[in-house]
């Protein structure tokens, strides 16, 4: 059931299992997992109050947190059951969805659709940008994942050591994640066009959509 080797997005036709799906039914299934996690995360928005996830313990919040997300990364990556991997999917999109209930519940809601619209519209264009010129983005890689760890250490070191408050790392937050859209979707089209390989590069892409929206929510809402 795991693949201890390789990741999702390394597999060969010979390292997946399952029977080849088509084209049109891979990017269905693609297109109805990323609408299920939207979906789960409004069900939490809508349904669970800021007040119960203020009132945890923001050290024990963060562990919980990552320990889920982490998991849900672990049983997705590795797992080339269809099912395994969209329970490992739906680890991950609960405490994303957590953590999306108390951003967005700081906006106004007119706010917060527009900047859906806008993730949802720089991601329809990444992903066409991905499918056209899949090689950019694969040697795009290593400068996304370099720059990531340094924004991300920065803003650790500046939010805890020194109370800076970031603007122009949204952007940059920003800009890796519109890359990292087009990176995943283009190596989603490479991969062998499974069921589970659908899963898996859905939960990819998942992560790059959410994290692109929120810092895109962060940047009009200095804006305003």
């Amino acid at each position: 059931m795991f693949n201890t080797k390789s990741n999702v997005f390394n597999r060969t036709y010979s390292e997946s299992s399952g029977g080849e799906i088509s084209s049109n039914i891979y990017n269905l299934i693609i297109g109805l997992v990323l609408c299920w996690g939207f979906f789960v995360n409004w069900l939490i928005v809508k349904n669970v109050p800021v007040s119960s996830l203020t009132k945890i313990h923001p050290i024990i919040f963060l562990l919980g947190y990552f320990a889920c997300a982490f998991f849900g990364v672990f049983l997705f990556s590795k797992s080339f059951n269809p099912l395994v991997s969209f329970l490992g999917y739906n680890f991950v999109v609960v405490p994303f969805g957590f953590v999306i209930n108390i951003i967005v519940n700081q906006y106004a809601p007119d706010l917060v659709i527009n900047a859906m619209v806008v993730t949802g519209m720089v991601t329809a264009i990444m992903m066409i940008l991905g499918v056209t010129y899949p090689a950019f983005f694969e040697k795009l890689a290593p400068v996304l994942f370099i720059s990531l760890i340094a924004v991300i250490i920065a803003e650790i070191i500046g939010s805890f050591f020194f109370k800076m408050i970031f603007t122009v790392t949204d952007w940059i937050v920003a800009l890796i994640f519109c890359g990292y859209i087009g990176f995943d979707w283009a190596r989603a089209n490479k991969i062998p066009k499974t069921v589970d390989n659908a899963v898996d590069s859905a939960a990819a892409l998942y992560i790059d959509i959410i994290n692109l929206f929120i810092r895109i929510l962060s940047i009009m809402g200095r804006r305003k």
